[in-house]
């Protein structure tokens, strides 16, 4: 396996394939599993259900779902016989805490709020996608900087879990 893609690297990433029109959840599962060498077109498949805010809904933004997933694909379990890391709850939180401080300017963390298109009315869809001047820059510059910093993210915890298991083996 190669050199793992760096935090800015997912970051030009993300905006690539979300500019091709993947959904933002989507997209940020994809570059984070991928950073975790982990290919699993499944979990990708599953997360296009959360754009547009959860089946175009508008609640949550589905970059942050996306972020999230990736923790749980790190720490979360698939099975009882699987043992749940506590970390995931940590690092979860950072990533919604890092969430919210990326779009406090659009006034909160819904697709309605950064994207501010009903996806039921397709004249705004059809504006969003084709005027440059639409808002959907907010939400690549969203998808990009939640890349990046689910990036360094993933990184800090690498040092923290080659640290933790450092020690483990020095007591063994």
């Amino acid at each position: 396996m190669g050199e793992m893609m760096g935090p800015d690297e997912m970051r030009e990433k993300a905006i690539d394939l979300f500019t091709k029109r993947l959904h933002c959840s989507q997209v940020l599962a994809m570059v984070g599993l991928e950073k975790m060498g982990i290919e699993d077109p499944s979990v990708i498949k599953a997360l296009g259900a959360f754009g547009g805010g959860i089946g175009g809904t508008g609640n949550i933004c589905g970059a942050l779902v996306g972020a999230a997933s990736v923790i749980g694909s790190l720490y979360s379990r698939s099975s009882l016989e699987e043992k749940e890391n506590p970390r995931m709850w940590a690092a979860t939180k950072a990533v919604m805490k890092n969430f919210e401080a990326l779009t406090a300017e659009h006034g909160g963390i819904n697709c309605c709020q950064i994207a501010r298109v009903d996806w039921m009315d397709r004249d705004q869809v059809k504006d969003f996608y084709g005027n440059p001047e639409s808002r959907r820059q907010h939400c690549i510059n969203v998808v990009g900087d939640t890349a990046k910093a689910l990036g360094e993210l993933l990184e800090q915890e690498a040092e923290y879990m080659a640290a933790k298991n450092a020690e483990h083996n020095k007591t063994k």
